[in-house]
């Protein structure tokens, strides 16, 4: 079964792409003109104004899909049912650390792309996130793990570029650190249940009951309120494109 099968019930009304987000995707794409996305989902950032497969393993993720979303494969990133260089390039967004066998994952979409791939992914050298950091340490404990660092990917990719992705503070897209701003929005079950990483979490009240009593307090203003101030935040998340 995959991840998203288990809790991925409400993705599509928690995870709306971005489009400052997408502006930088989209960008990173160039002039491919075909693109397959691996770990799909149900959508987001799959550019309207180019040919795009999807590739999803996921059922439930598949059926939150919309009518006007690309066309949809359900098989998984360690075989891609697909000819060698049949896409201009491929992307994968914020999916990697699910995959099963990541070196034979990497070496499809190098097969299947043309011309570039294109990630993002999260740095798992970054421990800084105050949500993390303070309330749920074990969500670093276990994406330590199973996020590649960057170092692997650009020894994977040697032509990879890597940069930035600054998160808005009103961010759409709700994954982890999408709410770096508005902690409230950690307490509520639906935005939990459309971040995988919580489900690693094994004292998820304890973690809930504290930054709760926080905010009744005062006290996580008085150590993150000048956040507040902020539009952006890097929080660790990168974007990696890479000639192929």
């Amino acid at each position: 079964m995959s991840t998203y099968d288990s809790i991925g019930k409400n993705y599509s009304t928690y995870r709306r792409p971005d489009p400052r987000i997408a502006q930088m995707l989209h960008a990173a794409l160039g002039s491919a003109r075909s693109v397959i996305n691996v770990g799909a989902g149900t959508g987001s950032y799959e550019p309207t104004d180019r040919l795009v497969t999807a590739v999803e393993p996921s059922a439930l993720m598949i059926s939150q899909r919309s009518a006007q979303a690309a066309p949809v494969v359900q098989a998984s990133a360690d075989h891609l049912p697909f000819k060698d260089k049949s896409f201009d390039a491929a992307m994968a967004i914020l999916t990697i650390h699910h995959w099963q066998n990541r070196e034979r994952a990497f070496s499809e979409l190098r097969r299947v792309a043309r011309q570039k791939v294109v990630i993002l992914t999260w740095d798992p050298t970054y421990n800084s996130f105050w949500l993390v950091r303070d309330y749920f340490p074990e969500i670093f404990a276990v994406d330590e793990q199973i996020f590649p660092t960057i170092g692997e990917l650009v020894k994977t990719f040697p032509s990879a570029t890597v940069t930035d992705l600054p998160i808005p503070f009103n961010c759409t897209d709700g994954f982890l650190g999408a709410y770096w701003r508005r902690p409230e929005s950690y307490l509520d079950n639906g935005v939990r249940g459309a971040i995988s990483s919580f489900r690693h979490v094994t004292q998820l009240e304890k973690g809930l009951t504290q930054l709760a009593a926080d905010l009744q307090s005062g006290k996580w203003e008085q150590q993150n309120g000048h956040l507040r101030s902020l539009d952006h935040l890097c929080l660790g998340y990168r974007l990696v494109t890479a000639e192929v």
